[in-house]
């Protein structure tokens, strides 16, 4: 792990939550709107994540997922404030060709299957599916949202690094391999 990171990607509230408290193990990606005709690129092994409220809401998640729209990383921090306390490393990543495979991720993450499906089909078809290990700092940092976080897209530089002394993992080793496993049985 990196001693110290200045990139962040940006993601829903939500699905931080879910990453925070150990629900999922992956992030799915189809890209921003800032990212270009190449699409979503996995530029970066080690991340902090950005937790964002912009397009989402309760009906793009599965309706036992829900209650993470009430979870800190999903609520609108203090004024011009951007929550960052959780970091993520990629173990592997997977592009989805088929439309078939999405089913595979039903029980491993938290957006519902027309979300996966629009996100799938959007521009042209397919989804990255990038697994993570989540850590997390024992308290989160609050950091001024500067105006060139905006816009629809998955990298920010942000304005510093941030040292990753003290991070924890959000779930035991046992506990990620076997979301590990998990995951390459269903996308294989």
């Amino acid at each position: 792990m990196l001693h110290q990171n200045q990139t962040a990607f940006k993601d829903w509230g939500a699905v931080c939550a879910a990453l925070a408290q150990g629900r999922q193990s992956l992030i799915v990606r189809k890209g921003g709107i800032h990212e270009g005709c190449e699409g979503f690129r996995v530029e970066h092994r080690e991340f902090w994540l950005f937790p964002t409220r912009f397009h989402q809401g309760a009906d793009q998640l599965q309706p036992e997922q829900v209650d993470l729209l009430q979870e800190p990383y999903a609520q609108e921090p203090a004024e011009n404030k951007i929550r960052l306390g959780l970091y993520a490393v990629v173990e592997e990543v997977y592009e989805l060709k088929e439309e078939l495979q999405l089913a595979g991720l039903s029980k491993l993450q938290v957006l519902n299957g027309e979300t996966l499906a629009q996100r799938f089909a959007y521009k042209r078809p397919g989804l990255y599916v990038l697994l993570v290990r989540t850590y997390q700092l024992p308290q989160p940092l609050e950091i001024e949202n500067e105006t060139h976080y905006g816009g629809c897209r998955s990298w920010v530089e942000l304005t510093q690094a941030y040292r990753t002394e003290g991070l924890t993992p959000v779930l035991s080793d046992e506990q990620f391999q076997q979301q590990k496993r998990d995951l390459a049985e269903r996308l294989h």
